[in-house]
């Protein structure tokens, strides 16, 4: 007779099994943005970009990654789940390689936002695939794999494309290229590996409008966030023009969701108590967590001037920070079955990380901004994936797909809105921190013809400005992430007691009507 401890042994290899291929097409998703990340100052210098452009090649591949997010979660409850994650791998890698080969920053932003398209698929995809397999109550025990796979990507990445820029031989180019080799692996693993059942609905409708309307709102939003105050004025004609079409799109985009059968953000569903103060808590830490950590690498290298290799050593405080909360998180939420002490903790932690960060500088002791570094990416490895559990545990697997895509979307337009916002703050900060350091007017090109992210190029005098103004507009921003932190840290205690169920489906332990393959959603 088979003992319980040998069963569980094997369900437990069997999704491990199961989850090898999923975990290795987000590595691939993870690794391939955390080199670039390392990479882009250096990147932009070379190719003479701006501040602004700087932001937009991170904000472009987020915008799309959360305008497509939803869509892809929708398709996840209506088609093959492996099927749709290979694609998104498959324009991922695309994307990748015509990001190598961009010649200018305009052609880069556009080769990310098509890159960005497949990461979104990517995400959300893991997401549902890991909540089809695995019961809600041992889910926690596999979102410490997956924040060990994050982990291992963002402390990797970032030294690999240190390295990747700093070896004349490879170039910044490789740092697109080098996630291709893994994709393909990755592809074939999921082939071999993953098997869920399809489970096809009758007259199939995805809301491509709303989140049209949705990319579209959120895109001239943003635009006018990077422009205002330095191309023209708040009180302008153009800040009229571009905030009001950004309001009416957006209301538009309400409309249609509040009227279509398959809407793409589930009203029904983010207007409950529970999945709202989720997705606020989600939000805000998206906003800290990318508005934040995406301008760490420009901290060091163009703030503090330490190279690309170097910088990626010293972000390893955040990412080790991640990896060890969200293991030891994860394997406590499972034991307890609890997992609202976990957010609420971790999301207060992140705010004082943040504000621990606010409060460096230029010439800072590094081991204080270590210190600060390691308090906030415990409170991501506390928050992000458990948020996403907080919803997915209260909704029928039916609907599973468009709850995670919908919590992972206003995570994703978060960490979008962040990242355009603090970028444009810190541009304007730097603008005007350089134009006093040199005597040049406010608004002019400061350093010449000659971007100020090109360090190389710019002469030794000039260079030391360079960095004192950068390091000490970084920290601005890190003060700004630590007040919407907060916000999120508010929502998060406000939320109930989370109790996790042991059923992979809500119908098995709720009379509702009975779904025609309660596996295959």
């Amino acid at each position: 007779m088979v003992s319980d401890a040998a069963v569980d042994r094997s369900e437990h290899r069997r999704r491990l099994e199961s989850l090898s291929g999923l975990l290795l097409a987000l590595f691939v998703a993870l690794i391939s943005s955390t080199v670039v990340s390392i990479a882009l100052p250096r990147i932009i210098g070379e190719l003479n970009g701006t501040q602004t452009q700087y932001t937009w090649v991170v904000t472009a591949t987020l915008l799309t990654a959360t305008a497509t997010t939803p869509i892809w979660g929708k398709l996840a409850d209506l088609f093959n789940k492996k099927t749709l994650l290979q694609t998104a791998i498959g324009i991922f890698v695309v994307g990748s390689v015509i990001s190598g080969f961009s010649q200018d920053t305009s052609q880069l932003i556009a080769a990310r936002a098509f890159q960005g398209i497949g990461m979104g698929g990517v995400q959300a995809l893991a997401q549902v695939v890991m909540a089809a397999i695995i019961p809600p109550r041992e889910r926690g025990r596999y979102n410490g794999y997956l924040g060990a796979v994050m982990a291992v990507a963002t402390v990797g990445g970032p030294l690999l494309g240190g390295l990747i820029v700093d070896v004349s031989w490879l170039g910044w180019r490789w740092c697109f290229f080098v996630g291709v080799p893994i994709a393909v692996i990755a592809f074939a693993v999921l082939q071999r590996t993953l098997k869920l059942p399809t489970l096809r609905r009758e007259n199939v409708r995805v809301d491509y409008l709303g989140a049209t309307l949705i990319a579209a709102g959120v895109s001239i939003l943003l635009v006018w966030v990077s422009f205002v105050d330095n191309s023209f004025g708040w009180l302008s004609w153009q800040t009229a023009a571009m905030v009001g079409a950004g309001v009416v799109i957006l209301a538009l985009a309400l409309l249609v969701e509040s009227r279509v059968r398959e809407p793409v953000v589930p009203l029904r569903i983010i207007t409950q108590r529970q999945p709202a103060l989720a997705i606020v808590a989600s939000v805000a830490a998206g906003l800290a967590m990318y508005g934040g950590a995406v301008f760490l690498g420009q901290y060091f290298q163009i703030g503090r001037g330490y190279t690309p290799t170097q910088a990626g050593l010293l972000t390893i405080p955040l990412m080790a920070g991640v990896l060890v909360a969200s293991t030891v998180s994860g394997r406590m939420i499972s034991r307890s079955g609890t997992v609202k002490p976990y957010i609420v903790v971790g999301a207060f932690t992140l705010a004082l990380g943040f504000l621990g960060l606010g409060l460096v500088d230029h010439d800072s002791p590094l081991w204080q901004v270590d210190v600060a570094m390691a308090v906030a990416g415990i409170g991501v490895g506390m928050t992000m994936q458990n948020l996403v559990l907080a919803v997915q545990n209260g909704v029928p697997l039916r609907e599973l797909g468009a709850a995670t895509g919908a919590v992972t979307f206003f995570r994703s337009l978060g960490g979008t809105i962040g990242v355009s916002v603090l970028g444009a703050v810190l541009a304007h900060r730097v603008s005007t921190g350089l134009s006093a350091a040199l005597h040049v007017p406010a608004g002019s090109s400061s350093t010449g013809s000659v971007s100020a992210l090109n360090l190389k190029a710019l002469p030794p005098e000039v260079q030391q400005v360079v960095h004192t103004v950068y390091g000490d507009a970084t920290a601005h921003i890190f003060l700004l992430s630590a007040a919407v932190a907060l916000v999120g840290a508010l929502a998060a205690l406000l939320l109930r007691r989370i109790t996790l169920r042991t059923t992979i489906d809500l119908e098995k332990r709720v009379e509702t009507p009975a779904v025609s393959d309660p596996v295959a959603g």
